[in-house]
């Protein structure tokens, strides 16, 4: 070989390696899913220790396993309390902290075991609640425990006509009929109370909720933050909505009910409201009640305030009725104009909460002695999601949170109240740093209205200017959910980078975090300038050089992939890629096929065989299918009842009948996520063969 032949033939086998290594540091489907998730972050009391769960999955036995760890703040160390088998999860400290207790599958359904720190034992099971337990509280003077469980109230069709024991026939007589990913069974969770002794129930428990065709938790995805215990471990507040059937489709009033076991009276302190009432918690003396509350009835997505309700007269104990003790509700957030996630009290007059601010979920306070902003102040103003909030410490105190960024998995933060953030737990910190992350860059785009519309670009890790890029518009689900500083498992926007692309994600109108009216935008308009924020974000990205103009996809699920649907046949021919997960397609059968009618009702201003306001049943995508002309991925799900499967048939016979090239990627055991570790993996593979077959060279067509 001569010396040019050689030279070059080094060159060669020197740029090969750099690329290998350099793809070995890039995000990829399979590192996605080695990453560990961590949840319930809980404090003790005076802070010094706090436990959590860590998550990981395995995929060739596509399952998932929780484990729980203490980790002690002052010396950092950390302890592994629970094992693989076991799969713990909701874990909770003892009244006296000696333990910490659990949910963990048994014959019986979930039940509550405990593990002593520091002891070597196996873990005991402390309840065996026949069907098992949904969610638990013990009360803090460790006299009571709450939980909740189902409760069989309805007959079935087989009870009605013992004689037809075999059939399969289901009478329905109003709405609510099946919810999120399930038919109605019968059943309805239901909270109760039981004296205990040693963690162990020894008495009769108590059904707060007797004969009550209702729920506690809110259904779907209520949890235990529905309700807790005042500090005294006398009174229990928590969360119902006392509607049922065709009644609760239609209605988002839920309450908050307070109950005193002393005089077993329950009384409903959040009556005069007509919306959305949750998250109560007691201040630390037990003499105010604070929980969230929306004022629009029947609006899911109004703005959340900060309430209050005051116990007069108390002192250290029951003095007369609760109706008596109650004095008027205060809203202490009206003139804070962003909705509020998550509160807690800090002392007896100060509140830490969440909220949506410009495309970031962060960190602030509330104290009536602050001067300016009507007593609130930005405790964080990062580029960050906090997605867990918790109080800790006795004297000094101290926040305890999960932060996620568009680059960084949930992880575990200790934020002091002057804003300094700390992070304490390691989980996937190795990982993560020998991962090479794409540019997050923050643009202000004008609308065709001109006003800015905040848009997250994300660059791939390697990016040269000097190239050209295939991009990505992603559209938003929710319809009102923010396009934050989250940290997806599917759509991950560093991952769509890592694969080569440039994602553009405008927080459009309609989206929480830059005030109410730009929220409320979207009601009766679907198809109107949320879709031209859309095109005026896309199309300015399209004025940069790095970006192919002749490669660009429109990508999104749920109220994302309705805006999909839509921008088929209305986006003058921008795109040449569509994916679209679980979206309305038809917007008059979605209407009468999907199952929490408040949400259709409000966002079309009612049905479309009544309409005297502007609504979004003018605006359906099918009513463009006949400018039709782009590839088109459809995947849906058949347990999604928010969006139903014929949805996603309806779209892909469309596409089919007009001889549109497309794809259909269906499951039957998923609802309107995708959670299943192999479903995911399959989710992503066909999301990326779908792009790099229409949007990358030489293949795009």
């Amino acid at each position: 070989m001569n010396k040019s032949k050689y030279l070059l033939f080094s060159l060669t086998i020197l740029v090969t390696l750099q690329v290998i290594a350099q793809s070995n540091n890039m995000l990829s489907i399979e590192k996605l899913w080695q990453l560990k998730r961590l949840s319930e972050p809980m404090p003790s009391k005076d802070g010094s220790k706090v436990i959590y769960g860590e998550k990981s999955f395995d995929i060739p036995t596509n399952k998932g396993t929780n484990i729980i760890y203490l980790q002690d703040l002052i010396t950092g160390r950390i302890t592994k309390l629970t094992n693989e088998n076991q799969n713990a999860y909701s874990a909770k400290w003892s009244p006296d902290e000696k333990s910490v207790t659990f949910l963990s599958n048994t014959k019986e359904g979930p039940q509550i075991f405990s593990t002593e720190i520091g002891a070597q034992n196996e873990a005991t099971q402390l309840t065996q609640i026949k069907g098992g337990i949904g969610t638990y509280k013990y009360s803090p003077s460790g006299k009571h425990l709450a939980y909740t469980a189902q409760v069989k109230l309805d007959k079935s069709t087989q009870e009605i006509y013992p004689d037809l024991d075999k059939t399969s026939g289901k009478m329905i007589d109003g709405l609510l009929y099946r919810h999120w990913d399930a038919w109605h069974d019968g059943t309805y969770s239901h909270l109760f109370l039981v004296a205990i002794e040693n963690g162990k129930p020894i008495a009769q428990a108590k059904d707060l909720m007797q004969d009550e065709h209702f729920d506690c938790p809110l259904k779907p995805h209520g949890g235990d933050d529905d309700y807790n215990w005042s500090h005294d471990g006398n009174k229990i507040a928590f969360v119902c909505k006392k509607e049922t059937g065709t009644a609760a489709a239609f209605s988002t009033n839920s309450d908050i009910y307070v109950y005193e076991l002393n005089t077993q009276e329950i009384l409903n302190v959040s009556r005069k409201n007509k919306g959305y009432d949750k998250q109560p918690e007691f201040s630390p003396d037990d003499k105010q009640l604070l929980w969230l509350s929306m004022s629009t009835p029947g609006y899911e997505s109004d703005k959340a305030n900060l309430k209050v309700v005051v116990f007069a007269g108390i002192d250290g104990g029951t003095k007369g009725t609760l109706k008596a003790q109650v004095e008027p509700v205060k809203t202490l957030s009206a003139q804070f104009d962003y909705t509020i996630e998550h509160a807690s009290w800090i002392d007896n007059q100060s509140i830490a909460f969440i909220a949506v601010k410009d495309g970031c979920k962060n960190l602030f306070t509330y104290n009536p002695k602050f001067t300016t902003n009507n007593g609130i102040a930005e405790l964080s103003n990062g580029l960050q999601d906090f997605i867990s909030l918790a109080v800790a410490g006795k004297g000094k105190k101290f926040l305890l949170g999960l932060r996620t960024r568009i680059d960084e998995p949930a992880a575990l933060y200790k934020i002091d109240l002057n804003g300094k953030q700390t992070q304490l737990s390691p989980t996937n910190q190795a990982m993560l740093a020998n991962i090479q992350w794409g540019k997050v860059e923050k643009r202000l785009i004008p609308a065709s209205d001109g006003k800015n519309i905040l848009t997250w670009v994300i660059y791939p890790p390697d990016f040269d200017p000097k190239k050209k890029y295939p991009t990505l518009l992603y559209c938003q689900g929710g319809p009102q959910s923010p396009v934050s500083q989250g940290f997806s498992y599917r759509w991950n926007f560093q991952l769509m980078a890592a694969k080569g692309y440039i994602v553009v994600a405008p927080n459009r109108r309609g989206l929480p975090g830059f005030g109410s009216e730009w929220n409320d935008a979207i009601t009766g308009d679907y198809g109107g300038q949320c879709m031209r924020d859309y095109l005026s974000a896309i199309d300015a990205l399209c004025q940069e050089p790095f970006v192919n103009k002749q490669q660009l996809g429109a990508v999104g699920a749920s109220f994302g992939g309705y805006s999909v649907y839509w921008l088929a046949g209305n986006h003058q021919n921008r795109f040449k890629a569509f994916i679209a997960h679980c979206g309305m397609f038809n917007m008059e059968s979605w209407y009468s096929s999907t199952e929490e009618m408040f949400f259709a009702h409000h966002d079309n201003n009612g049905p479309y065989w009544y309409q005297n306001k502007p609504s979004n049943f003018d605006a359906s995508p099918h009513r463009f299918v006949q400018n039709w002309n782009t590839p088109i991925l459809v995947i849906h799900n058949e347990k999604d009842y928010r969006v139903p499967v014929t949805q996603g048939m309806e779209a892909f016979t469309a596409a089919q009948s007009m001889q549109i090239p497309s794809k259909f990627l269906y499951f039957p055991d998923e609802n309107h996520w995708v959670t299943k570790p192999q479903n995911s993996v399959l989710w992503q593979r066909v999301f990326f063969e779908w792009l790099d077959q229409w949007l990358k060279a030489p293949a795009s067509k």
